[in-house]
């Protein structure tokens, strides 16, 4: 059941993927993942060299036999990413697949990953993205809608609409993320043409994760009304649990401040303390609206359990619906 293009094209029992979190996404959740039958994903950019890299690789494959993936960002950064070295290192490694995910395209690099058999996805937040990234050669397209955490494009379009709109423009699978979290939402995205969810919110509230219990606290407590938009004045919108931190940033921008000024709270490392130290006004806290719908800290196996078989009741609902 729920087997798909996504789920034959990565190798993967369920279409559910892991999305590549700074800070979050480390072997042993990426492991988990895929361990209960989704695609885990490491994320490059959480290492501080290319040899923590490639142990975090290693790590990952000690830990699960079953594939996973590695996140690369091509979002503009502070300190420009080492990704030439990146990928010389998942190549050398076997990795098997990519999630990209920027305001680019990977074109530039999807020559070397075509000639060593890499399946690339590209992770993006604009249908026309979605249909650039088709027509340069990836294998698939995620598109994550405003109520995404982390980076939300732009645009300000919500996944009901930027999914089947990007379904209507492309011919490759499509992953959908933003606001997906449990059953209903897995089922909501695959109804509506996906075929595949990405899923980063609700797996920083898992047992694997490496954030803090702090942090975790602070998403049980909240509701989908308690993220704010940031970082709109450099045109890298951020969705954010609200805290005196991220209202204080929100006034520095309305007030014209510098990208200067405001890295002291938008930088990683403060992201970091946020996240894994549990110093929650250290920076800036990064989740989206789906935060609304956690209400308990589950292992990784006990959440897959909770969406497939809950996926498996509500279509039953809906048989008997369509059979009434």
């Amino acid at each position: 059941m729920f087997k798909t293009r996504i789920t034959e094209l990565l190798g993967i029992e369920y279409p559910i993927i892991q999305g590549g979190m700074l800070w979050v996404s480390c072997p042993e959740l990426a492991a988990a993942v895929s361990n209960a039958g989704g695609l885990g994903v490491l994320t490059s950019a959480r290492t501080p060299s290319i040899e923590a890299f490639r142990d975090d690789i290693r790590r990952t494959r000690s830990l699960t036999d079953k594939p996973f993936g590695v996140n690369l960002s091509l979002f503009p950064a502070l300190n420009a990413l080492p990704n030439e070295q990146y990928i010389d290192t998942l190549l050398e490694e076997g990795v098997p697949i990519v999630e990209t995910s920027g305001n680019k395209t990977p074109e530039e690099y999807l020559p070397r990953f075509k000639e060593a058999n890499v399946t690339v996805i590209h992770k993006c937040a604009a249908s026309r993205h979605a249909q650039k990234a088709e027509q340069v050669g990836v294998d698939a397209v995620a598109v994550v809608g405003m109520e995404n955490g982390g980076a939300t494009g732009i645009l300000n379009v919500g996944t009901f609409v930027l999914l089947p709109a990007t379904v209507n423009l492309v011919s490759i699978p499509v992953i959908a993320g933003g606001g997906v979290a449990d059953a209903r939402g897995f089922l909501a995205a695959l109804a509506m043409g996906a075929e595949g969810v990405v899923i980063g919110t609700r797996f920083m509230a898992t047992c694997e994760a490496p954030t803090h219990q702090n942090f975790k606290d602070w998403l049980l407590r909240s509701s989908e009304t308690d993220t704010m938009v940031v970082m709109r004045s450099i045109r890298n919108n951020h969705r954010v649990l609200i805290s005196e931190t991220a209202k204080k940033l929100a006034d520095m921008e309305e007030k014209g401040a510098t990208i200067q000024e405001i890295i002291p709270i938008i930088g990683g490392e403060q992201t970091a303390e946020v996240l894994r130290e549990g110093d929650l006004e250290a920076g800036i806290g990064p989740a989206g609206q789906a935060v609304g719908l956690i209400d308990k800290v589950l292992s990784v196996q006990e959440l897959f359990d909770e969406i497939i078989g809950g996926a498996k009741e509500v279509l039953a609902k809906l048989d008997r619906i369509a059979a009434s």
